[in-house]
C-alpha cells in the first residue's frame, strides 16, 4: 500500500484538495434537495440486497448472481485503485445500469469500500474520491453513499483522525446536500461516538450506515444502539460472524422490533459468510430475512 511522501505536508494538502474538489462541485448541475428524499422513504417496506463483494464479482455480472439468488437490488462499489475508480466513468455507471435493468433488478447504494485502505482520515484520495461520488449517485439514481472506515480507516481511539474526518466532512456535507446524496458512516465506533461526530458535522447528510453484525462484536447492545440512532440510520448491512442469518447471536426480531421504534423502512444488504456456497447460503439467508422484514 503506497503512502503520502515524507516531504508532503498532509494538513496543506488536504487544504488545498478539498478547496479544488468543492470548486470543482460547484460546477456539478445538481438541483434536487435532500428533504423530499428523505420523506419518499417513509413509504417504502423494506427492500434485500447485497453488496457487490459479498457476490463475489467486482463487474456489472454481479446483477446475474444477484438474480439467481433472488435479491431486489446490488450496493455497487466505486471500485479500486487498480480500475482507476472505475463507476466515475459514465461508460462504466451505463454498463451498471444495463446490467441491474436486464436483471430487473435495482442499484441500491454505492459504496467507498477502498476507504476501508485508504482512509478518508489521512490520504487525500480518499476525499477527492468522496467527492467525486456525488455526481456518480445521481448517475446512478440512488442516494446513499457507504463511507468505509475499517481497516486503516479505523477511527475507533483516534482523536486526530477523528478530528480530521470530521474537518473534511464539514466542507464536503453541503455538496451532498445539494447533491441529495447521504454520507453513511460505516465503523467500529459506538452509538454515542458517531452521534458525537454527526453532531459536530451538523448535517442531514451525514448519516451512520449501521452493521449489526460489526457492532455485535464490539460487544455493543445493538437493539438499543438502533433506537438511539433514531433519524440517523441510512441503510443497514446484515451479517453475523461465521454463522448463516438466524442461526447465530443476534435476534433479527429483535432487529426488526428496534427498526419499527425509529420508523425505519429501506435496505437491507446481506455482508454474511456462505460456509456451504454463495447462492445456497444466500439464498438461505435472504429466506429468513424476508419472513422477518418483508416488502
Amino acid at each position: 500500500m503506497k503512502h503520502l511522501p515524507n516531504a508532503l505536508n498532509p494538513h496543506s494538502t488536504r487544504r488545498q484538495m478539498i478547496g479544488r474538489t468543492l470548486r470543482c462541485a460547484s460546477t456539478l448541475a445538481i438541483g434536487s434537495t435532500l428533504a423530499p428524499l428523505l420523506a419518499a422513504a417513509e413509504g417504502r417496506g423494506f427492500k434485500i440486497g447485497a453488496p457487490e463483494w459479498s457476490l463475489g464479482r467486482a463487474d456489472p455480472s454481479c446483477f446475474a448472481v444477484a438474480r439467481e439468488i433472488g435479491l431486489d437490488g446490488v450496493q455497487v462499489n466505486l471500485g479500486s485503485p487498480g480500475d482507476k475508480m472505475h463507476l466515475r466513468q459514465p461508460a462504466v455507471q451505463q454498463a451498471y445500469l444495463a446490467a441491474a435493468r436486464e436483471s430487473g433488478l435495482a442499484i441500491s447504494s454505492l459504496a467507498l469500500a477502498e476507504l476501508n485502505n485508504i482512509p478518508l482520515k489521512s490520504d487525500p484520495r480518499a476525499a477527492l474520491w468522496l467527492m467525486d461520488s456525488l455526481p456518480v449517485v445521481r448517475a446512478l439514481g440512488v442516494r446513499v453513499i457507504l463511507v468505509a472506515q475499517f481497516f486503516r480507516g479505523e477511527l475507533k481511539d483516534d482523536k486526530e483522525g477523528t478530528d480530521r474526518t470530521v474537518e473534511f466532512l464539514k466542507e464536503v456535507a453541503p455538496r451532498a446536500e445539494q447533491a441529495g446524496a447521504i454520507l453513511g458512516l460505516e465503523n467500529y465506533l459506538s452509538a454515542p461516538e458517531n452521534l458525537a461526530i454527526l453532531e459536530r458535522v451538523g448535517s442531514p447528510a451525514v448519516q451512520v450506515y449501521y452493521d449489526v453484525g460489526n457492532s455485535t462484536d464490539k460487544g455493543y447492545d445493538i437493539y438499543g444502539e438502533i433506537r438511539l440512532l433514531k433519524g440517523h440510520i441510512c441503510e443497514f448491512h446484515a451479517k453475523d460472524a461465521g454463522f448463516l442469518l438466524g442461526q447465530g447471536r443476534i435476534d433479527f426480531h429483535k432487529v426488526r422490533a428496534a427498526m419499527d421504534d425509529i420508523d425505519y423502512r429501506g435496505w437491507i444488504q446481506i455482508e454474511a459468510a456462505a460456509p456451504h456456497g454463495l447462492v445456497s447460503d444466500y439464498r438461505a439467508n435472504l429466506k429468513f430475512l424476508k419472513e422477518i422484514f418483508p416488502m
